[in-house]
């Protein structure tokens, strides 16, 4: 535990006692044998939606830098996968919480997934479509007859949201091309368009050589559709929660807990570039430094500023993600959703609770003066 531990612990138990909340950091005396350590932590398990990588270096850094533990909290944080559904992981009580794009989650919570989203970490979308500059793609319109790259797995929807607003039929209009975890095909001219997150596949090629110069790929040769300034960009990686657990006090004031060190964890990324690199990097990705700074820095992005307090959901974006869940088709003419979700959707309580818990130990939860870096990638990434 750090230096700080002792005063941050003390501010905390001042910021639960004065709302009514003694249990959230720790303070109380209350036994949790069956779920403590020996040393009086509470065990939580996070899954995650993908590898340890940038994409989560906030949850990485509040492990090591122990602001779970300042919280009371030994966390196990658990990789994703292709094979793995985090929110049905966490549904199935297989995890205590778990990190999903907002869409995937409502989908499986439709389908009988008992999850709420409690903290809505990624404020904007990350998602791109990219293209080499001789395809001469710059719109959505542009994608009809071309090779058009998609993940699937519920990665797609802003996608296909983009083609509708074109005036596009996915399944008529356009090549659909079921894309790799990689940008193999792409980069082999395979794919017309491939779908690309800001924070990852984009770097992936900027860390290629151009076989034209012997350089590496730079920005000016590729055009960029990105889907939130298009309009249709979606609510991403959120922190969600055992709905029915929820009703339980001690996992209701575990949870605030939790999510405050997690945003402390992402406030100490924010301010520590190159810090949450190297954590990123020890904590086991297989991408290399200069790669998982550029993630962390366009992570950074999507959630800097944050001016109504990092994690907030914002009922405006909640919105017009459900409704563009509801509207936009497949190319099997399915919608994300078939209705509205109900109330217990989401819940702004946790994360006010945990902001204000944050705010009394002098976290910055705006960002206001945020400014991104500027990140220079290597070959491979290394």
């Amino acid at each position: 535990m750090r230096s700080t531990a002792r005063r941050y612990r003390f501010r905390a138990c001042l910021a639960a006692a004065a709302l009514g909340l003694a249990a959230l950091t720790g303070c109380s005396t209350t036994d949790n044998s069956s779920t403590t350590t020996a040393n009086g932590l509470t065990k939580v398990k996070l899954q995650l939606q993908w590898f340890k990588q940038g994409q989560f270096a906030g949850y990485l850094a509040a492990l090591d830098q122990g602001f779970y533990k300042e919280q009371g909290l030994d966390v196990q944080i658990l990789d994703g996968g292709t094979d793995i559904v985090p929110q049905t992981v966490l549904a199935q009580g297989q995890s205590d919480y778990a990190v999903a794009w907002v869409p995937k989650a409502l989908a499986s919570r439709e389908s009988g997934a008992g999850i709420t989203d409690v903290a809505q970490i990624y404020q904007r979308s990350g998602t791109k479509q990219i293209s080499f500059k001789s395809q001469n793609i710059t719109a959505a319109a542009e994608l009809k007859g071309k090779k058009v790259g998609n993940w699937g797995y519920g990665n797609e929807f802003e996608l296909f949201a983009g083609m509708t607003k074109a005036g596009l039929d996915p399944a008529k209009d356009v090549t659909l091309v079921q894309q790799q975890f990689d940008m193999n095909a792409f980069l082999n001219h395979d794919i017309d368009a491939a779908q690309a997150m800001s924070y990852n596949e984009y770097a992936q090629v900027l860390e290629v050589k151009n076989p034209a110069t012997g350089k590496l790929y730079s920005p000016d040769d590729f055009n960029l559709i990105d889907w939130e300034s298009d309009g249709v960009g979606m609510l991403q990686d959120a922190i969600w929660a055992n709905s029915a657990k929820l009703k339980d006090a001690k996992y209701a004031d575990q949870t605030v807990k939790f999510i405050a060190a997690s945003l402390e964890g992402w406030a100490f990324c924010r301010d520590n570039l190159e810090k949450c690199r190297d954590i990123t990097v020890a904590a086991g990705s297989t991408l290399g430094a200069s790669h998982q700074e550029w993630q962390i820095n366009e992570v950074n992005k999507l959630i800097w500023p944050a001016p109504d307090g990092v994690g907030t959901i914002n009922r405006a974006a909640w919105d017009h993600t459900v409704q563009i869940a509801k509207t936009t088709r497949n190319q099997e003419g399915q919608t994300v959703l078939t209705k509205d979700p109900d109330a217990d959707a989401y819940t702004n309580d946790y994360v006010v609770k945990a902001l204000v818990l944050l705010k009394a130990q002098g976290v910055d939860v705006t960002g206001a003066g945020y400014t991104p870096k500027t990140v220079t990638l290597t070959e491979g990434g290394k």
